[in-house]
């Protein structure tokens, strides 16, 4: 069940009038939180950004699993980038001191190498994977929906009976929700209380 889910809820996302811009801004911020490590002061700095830009959170939640599932294979690659910038380049070890001895720069967590390493990269990488997600939207919709709607897959996923059942449910529940919803609005019009 859990996955029928999660199957729907990607397909309305892809298939809704969402649109392909706060998508592909969801997937890109969602990339960042996802490659970086997740309790670091900046992660923070993106979810306020995410309040203030009109970015789907459905979208930035699903990459940043996504990338969180994977981020262990760029983890040897930040090191690296962030063994560079910290220790081998010496012309920054002056910014990195300055940094350091400044009163709220140190929680940020950038004197770790992976941590600094990750943030770069994904930095670097946020450009082009929006303007990747943004037209592999664009593709999808105009390319690809058309044709996987006729593959025998989704005719015989259509036609399976867990797929009717999850269609059921969620129809019930949806119609449960509403007469709540219209219970509430009627009881605090009316000044009654909720039970």
């Amino acid at each position: 069940m859990f996955t029928w889910k999660i199957l729907n809820r990607l397909y309305k996302l892809l298939n809704g009038e969402i649109s392909p811009r706060q998508i592909a801004g969801g997937i890109a911020f969602g990339m960042i939180v996802g490659l970086t490590p997740t309790f670091s002061l900046h992660n923070l700095l993106v979810l306020l950004l995410i309040c203030i830009i009109r970015v789907n959170v459905s979208a930035f939640i699903f990459s940043a699993v996504v990338f969180g599932l994977i981020s262990f294979l760029v983890d040897p690659a930040a090191h690296m980038l962030g063994y560079l910038l910290l220790v081998q380049m010496e012309f920054l070890r002056p910014l990195w001191t300055m940094l350091y001895n400044m009163p709220l720069i140190p929680l940020t967590g950038f004197n770790n190498t992976v941590l600094l390493g990750s943030v770069v990269i994904s930095l670097i990488l946020f450009y082009p994977c929006l303007v990747f997600s943004q037209r592999g939207i664009l593709y999808y919709r105009a390319q690809l929906i058309p044709k996987l709607e006729n593959t025998r897959f989704v005719r015989g996923v259509k036609a399976s009976r867990p797929y009717n059942w999850y269609i059921k449910i969620t129809k019930a529940n949806a119609l449960v929700n509403k007469v709540k919803s219209a219970g509430d609005k009627i009881s605090n019009l009316t000044g009654g209380t909720k039970g």
